[in-house]
């Protein structure tokens, strides 16, 4: 019996540091989008100095992830919890890596004058920001049906993602004088593109482990 009150107490501490590393992975998405905003340089470099903690704390979670999986035998949905813990990790690190190309973006276009561009890179921000803290809001409630809201607002991401590609495109055909302003928004796009990637991806896994059905590559279910 005490052992399994250890192994719930370290299921919750798991947990804890898992919700740990979303909080800094979203502060360096905040943190490079706020960057484009006011090309305030010194915002990249709070993003740049966070990587390396959000990376020890990968390694962290892992470990402690795999240290419960070789001491128990833990039952089917703490199992799941336990795998869809890792996964969920490696996405949260992997938005961390997409803040630190954005802020990379945004220092280059310091080198450049300041225009105002045919893509609204703060909405597409807020979109896919909210879709990572919708799957984290899942994650924490156990809540499957929240999950799947934060999949159907994917094809919205995907949409605007799109749209930039083809104004930024058009722009640099237009006015190749610009192309340096335009290639960085474009990349910037994609980077959040990946970050509501990352987000379906936690969405999928709180399923999984809510559920036990794997909805990867499918519509999500009722």
């Amino acid at each position: 019996m005490a052992g399994r009150i250890r192994f719930h107490q370290s299921l919750d501490d798991l947990k804890e540091h898992l919700l740990v590393m979303a909080g800094m992975a979203e502060q360096a998405i905040q943190r490079s989008i706020e960057a484009y905003r006011t090309r305030d340089l010194s915002i990249c470099e709070l993003v740049f100095r966070t990587e390396p903690s959000i990376n020890r704390l990968e390694r962290e979670i892992d470990q402690m992830a795999l240290d419960l999986l070789a001491m128990e035998q833990p039952m089917a949905i703490d199992l799941r919890f336990i795998l869809s813990v890792i996964r969920i990790n490696a996405d949260l690190e992997r938005v961390g890596d997409q803040a630190v190309n954005i802020a990379v973006r945004v220092r280059e276009m310091g080198a450049f004058a300041n225009i105002d561009l045919p893509v609204d890179i703060p909405k597409l921000a807020s979109l896919s920001s909210a879709m990572v803290r919708k799957s984290l809001q899942a994650f924490i409630d156990a809540d499957a049906e929240l999950a799947d809201s934060v999949l159907l607002l994917d094809d919205q991401v995907d949409k605007m993602n799109d749209a930039a590609f083809y104004a930024l495109s058009t722009l640099i055909k237009e006015k190749p004088e610009l192309t340096p302003q335009s290639l960085n928004a474009l990349i910037i796009a994609r980077n959040l593109e990946r970050v509501g990637d990352h987000a379906t991806n936690i969405a999928e896994d709180v399923i999984f482990w809510v559920r036990g059905s794997d909805v990867r590559h499918h519509s999500p279910t009722t």
